[in-house]
């Protein structure tokens, strides 16, 4: 039995618009500069209170529980605004469906959103019975730290050996990494390939479709020559 742990954000969900939207909205909301959209892409798969840290160096541990609070709030009436949807990356939930349904595979998320959040995300698209097991930023140390990947191993059953991380950000790569499983990382959401290959990654997906490939060559035991026989099938 093999186990694949997907992060959320720019890797399942296409949400990192989202994000920088309610994270302008939440501090100028308390009188503060919003920050550059490229400043919150980065740390988009931190823990909240983690990233408004990084987006406001030096806060004062009063305004950021308010701003940690006042981001939830926000983000909780977008929720019910006119029109609001949290958006799949086309062809991922094709891939989650076809993966989930392999006896030999059980899939996991773990990611930087609350337990609330991944509850609406999975309620909308109607995909919670995909994941066997979810650790979010209410459950666990934010990453990189191991906590969240190794929770999903115990609870599964699976060594990290024979775990799979796949993420869209450094974070999720050295995640993964520290807690001894493989990393692939896809470049359709907030770091770069040269960024995520450098974090350690043992691959980096262009599409989807790719990433399919990949996930099959892991699971026959290996990486080494991934890259050349992918590129030849999606040719």
């Amino acid at each position: 039995m093999k186990a694949i742990l997907f992060d959320c954000d720019g890797t399942i969900a296409d949400s990192c618009g989202v994000i920088c939207d309610i994270m302008r909205r939440t501090f100028v909301a308390h009188g503060l500069d919003a920050p550059a959209d490229a400043a919150t892409r980065d740390i988009i798969g931190l823990s909240l209170d983690v990233a408004i840290a990084r987006l406001h160096p030096g806060v004062e541990a009063s305004l950021l529980a308010s701003l940690v609070t006042g981001y939830r709030t926000q983000f909780r009436a977008a929720r019910v605004e006119p029109g609001f949807r949290e958006m799949l990356f086309p062809e991922m939930r094709g891939l989650i469906d076809r993966l989930s349904a392999r006896d030999s595979l059980l899939l996991g998320m773990v990611t930087g959103k609350s337990r609330r959040g991944v509850a609406a995300l999975c309620a909308e698209h109607d995909m919670a019975a995909a994941f066997s097991v979810v650790r979010t930023a209410d459950d666990c140390p934010s990453k990189p730290h191991p906590a969240m990947v190794l929770e999903c191993c115990e609870a599964l059953g699976v060594g990290a050996q024979d775990t799979l991380v796949v993420g869209d950000s450094i974070y999720d790569v050295e995640m993964a990494r520290a807690a001894g499983a493989t990393a692939i990382g896809v470049a359709w959401g907030t770091h770069r390939p040269d960024m995520l290959f450098s974090a350690g990654a043992a691959e980096v997906a262009g599409t989807p479709g790719e990433l399919g490939l990949l996930i099959d060559q892991w699971r026959e035991g290996g990486l080494a020559t991934a890259r050349r026989e992918v590129l030849s099938a999606v040719s």
